[in-house]
């Protein structure tokens, strides 16, 4: 019988919740590396049981681990994640330079079809590649060595490389995000990149429409499509129909355009999912009713989901790699809050139920459909 799994990182700890698949009953098991950060947790896609954690505390640092039991046990892999050639600098909010740091592991891809390779991105904004399972990191230099690359500015977070997305069917496309700089996309496995920020538009930067400077929160992309990708933006919620060529504001009937994360449905191309939070400034949901919104026609026509979830009262976020798919028959979705619960709904985004409440705050969900 196949089941689910999802992997929780948070403030303090990471959670592994397991279930069938009807997915009614949930085992819950954590915290693992209690009292750390764990900004992300993710399993290959070509070895269920092998799993990746981002590990951080401001005290000790950054430290990635491993699991080839998937999460039973636990392995520490090597840690230096040295940018290459010389330093150099970006520049920060006042226009003067800043050097470029490493501070943490935001996010880390596993390849779709090799268990021992793995993208990590990282804050100050650089791309890693390990393919030894994660023991050594190399840089790919030439992103962070991009003509635009000293006038990157950080979001409120920091400068962070926070989304990788690797193509199903062009092994040397992979798409990145970074905060606030944009969309970059290489053709050539890391080699060369380009911005693929085209329709874009920032309110209070100086050039709104300039090619890098855009605050994106989140891409995804379904694997049968992977020249359709999504974006919620800082402002906006965005599609691309040409593989980051262009975009196009698909916001609609959206009672905020704010928000972190985005999905999309296992089975239907076509369906994602949206929180919209109330502002930059205000973290929570609008009126205080925690409402995911799904488009089942790529975008500008919204639906609230509300079924089972809080509709007064409640005044948590969910942030940008806190919600994933599992690909079962009915696809399943899942969101993490800040506020320490982790929902579930088995048909699509119809009904929702916690999992399990009072976690720390969620910084990362992802789901693995186990065979």
């Amino acid at each position: 019988m196949s089941g689910v799994r999802v992997l929780v990182g948070t403030r303090k700890g990471a959670f592994i919740l397991t279930s069938d698949q009807r997915r009614t009953r949930w085992e819950v098991r954590g915290p693992i590396f209690p009292g750390w950060e764990i900004y992300h947790l993710k399993g290959s896609p070509a070895d269920p049981n092998r799993l990746y954690a981002s590990q951080s505390t401001g005290w000790f640092g950054q430290l990635i681990q491993r699991s080839n039991d998937g999460g039973k046990t636990w392995e520490p892999m090597g840690n230096q994640f040295d940018y290459e050639g010389d330093p150099g600098t970006h520049q920060w909010y006042d226009g003067t330079p800043h050097p470029w740091e490493f501070q943490r592991v935001w996010h880390l891809e596993p390849s779709l079809n090799d268990p021992d390779t793995v993208y990590a991105g990282v804050e100050d904004a650089a791309l890693f590649r390990s393919i030894d399972g994660g023991q050594t990191w190399q840089e790919l230099p030439a992103l962070r060595g991009h003509d635009s690359g000293a006038s990157w500015q950080p979001g409120a977070g920091g400068m962070c490389l926070h989304t990788i997305v690797l193509d199903p069917n062009e092994p040397d496309r992979i798409f990145v995000a970074i905060s606030a700089a944009g969309v970059f996309r290489t053709d050539d496995a890391g080699q060369t990149w380009r911005p693929a920020n085209r329709g874009l538009r920032s309110e209070g930067t100086p050039d709104p429409n300039a090619e890098v400077g855009h605050c994106v929160h989140r891409i995804e992309m379904h694997p049968s499509r992977p020249n359709v990708l999504y974006m919620q933006k800082h402002w906006d919620v965005m599609r691309s129909d040409d593989a980051g060529e262009s975009w196009q504001e698909v916001s609609g009937n959206l009672p905020s355009d704010f928000g972190f994360p985005i999905g999309v449905h296992a089975h239907e191309p076509d369906t994602i999912y949206v929180v919209p939070i109330k502002s930059d400034s205000e973290h929570f949901p609008p009126e205080g009713k925690l409402r995911v919104y799904r488009s089942r026609t790529g975008g500008n026509e919204w639906d609230a989901l509300t079924n089972g979830l809080p509709q007064s009262n409640c005044y948590v976020n969910v942030l940008r790699d806190a919600m994933a798919v599992d690909s079962l028959d009915s696809c399943g979705v899942y969101f993490g809050t800040t506020g320490g619960q982790v929902y579930a709904s088995i048909d699509a985004g119809d009904n929702w139920s916690p999992i399990v409440r009072d976690l720390p705050a969620v910084l990362s969900l992802e789901v693995q459909t186990l065979p």
